[in-house]
C-alpha cells in the first residue's frame, strides 16, 4: 500500500456503469485519498487508441474507477481512460491503483 503520507490530494469518483437510455449512468461519487501527477503523456485507451493523459491519479488498491468514470480533480472535472492494478508482491515497492484521466 501506499504510505499515507504520501496521498496529498483527494478526488472524487464516480465508477461509470453502463449507457442508459438518457445517456452515461454513474455510480454514487467517493472521495478517494491520492498522489496527483499532472503531466501529459500518451497511454493506450481500451479500444486500442492512443489518446493524451493529462493527469495521473495514484491511489490505494481496492479502488475502482473503470474507464469512462467521472473523477473531480479538484480544479476540473475529467474522464477516466484507463485504470491498473500495479501489484509489488515480493518487490519493496507500494501496491496501488494507477488512473490516467483526461
Amino acid at each position: 500500500m501506499i504510505p499515507d503520507f504520501l496521498l496529498q490530494h483527494t478526488v472524487t469518483i464516480e465508477p461509470f456503469e453502463g449507457n442508459g437510455a438518457n445517456g452515461p449512468v454513474y455510480g454514487a461519487p467517493v472521495e478517494v485519498p491520492c498522489f496527483r501527477d499532472d503531466k501529459r503523456r500518451l497511454v493506450r485507451a481500451p479500444n486500442g487508441n492512443q489518446v493524451v493523459s493529462e493527469a495521473t491519479v495514484y491511489c490505494q488498491p481496492g479502488t475502482v474507477a473503470p474507464p469512462e468514470s467521472r473523477i473531480d480533480l479538484g480544479t476540473r472535472v475529467a474522464t477516466v481512460i484507463t485504470c491498473a492494478d500495479r501489484d509489488g508482491g515480493d518487490l519493496p515497492v507500494p501496491s496501488h491503483v494507477e488512473v490516467s484521466c483526461t
